[in-house]
């Protein structure tokens, strides 16, 4: 038997800049919602001292070439240690044999890159379409790519940002304005809320960050770091007060994420959101018009990891 091919780090982000990293999520994200896919429940640990979550996702395209496994974890206080918070690996499988295919020992890094595409066709499908100013709670890396992937699809070069410590938001204002952006840091929720129509959260918050009396009509809000039970990012009743709530899997939503809030506070019935997939090929089950006040809830699913792997094992093996 061969054994399977290491693709390091720099492998991977040479070839990145080939790869329609967003059209791949959005056709993954597609065939999650027309059934086509085998996504297993999410496994994880939780970790207390030092705050830390591991997450475990994997599944398969039916019918495709290969299966993927994705180790992804996130501890808290990795940069005060000189490490970037999010670490991992994806590997990658025949679908026919079992054989072990590639290592992608990405570091984390295509967890980052597909969860920042998924962000990509979101604001596809859902931004508004004068998007004046972007508010982004989270000043990690997350949050950067968020609006770099953004890139030909919101024509916004002005942004708030919210972060933890006045060194990551200094960190986040450089890197951004090096990219031609206008940033603003803050750690008022209201100077967000109030002066953006375009909300991203990407933060590993157990607290609600915005409040239902903050929202104005008209603001999209896209919130992916609530990717375990015990994190939130929005309260529940601007969930319920939204025209259109979208989430990337309905199974995942039922367990985690800020559906699964809203729903268990209460505030919205169980069936109330939308899958993306769904989204994507009918637009009208999303935003319709520039005064709809939407949200997509990102999880985070399997479909996107097999894809980003998929992407990038072809592209070294070229």
């Amino acid at each position: 038997m061969a054994a399977p091919v290491l693709i390091d780090i720099d492998q991977i982000k040479s070839v990145l800049p080939g790869i329609d990293a967003v059209s791949a999520i959005e056709e993954g994200f597609v065939a999650y919602s027309q059934g086509k896919v085998d996504v297993p429940p999410v496994g994880e640990m939780i970790f207390d001292d030092p705050p830390g979550d591991v997450h475990i996702k994997y599944g398969a395209i039916i019918g495709d070439d290969y299966y993927t496994i994705k180790l992804a974890s996130g501890f808290q206080n990795n940069p005060s240690l000189g490490i970037p918070r999010i670490q991992g690996m994806m590997l990658l499988f025949s679908q026919k044999t079992g054989e072990s295919v590639a290592i992608l020992l990405d570091g984390g890094h295509l967890t980052n890159v597909r969860t920042a595409a998924a962000g990509a066709v979101v604001s596809k499908y859902m931004a508004p379409k004068n998007v004046h100013r972007i508010g982004v709670f989270g000043s990690g890396v997350q949050g950067q790519m968020q609006v770099e992937y953004m890139k030909g699809i919101v024509d916004c070069k002005d942004i708030i940002a919210w972060g933890r410590s006045d060194e990551s938001m200094a960190a986040y204002k450089s890197a951004m304005e090096a990219q031609g952006y206008t940033v603003e840091t803050t750690r008022d929720a209201e100077a967000i809320a109030s002066s953006c129509n375009m909300i991203i959260t990407s933060t590993p918050s157990k607290e609600p960050l915005l409040t239902a009396d903050q929202i104005r009509p008209g603001t999209h809000i896209t919130a992916m770091g609530s990717d375990t039970p015990e994190k939130v990012e929005l309260d529940p009743q601007i969930l319920a007060n939204a025209d259109v709530l979208v989430v990337d899997s309905i199974p995942q939503s039922k367990s985690r994420g800020e559906i699964a809030k809203a729903t268990e506070a209460g505030a919205i019935a169980e069936g109330a959101a939308t899958e993306l997939g769904v989204v994507i090929q009918d637009p009208s089950k999303g935003r319709t018009s520039d005064g709809q006040t939407t949200i997509a809830d990102l999880t985070g699913v399997a479909v996107q990891d097999i894809q980003i792997s998929k992407a990038v094992y072809k592209a070294v093996s070229a």
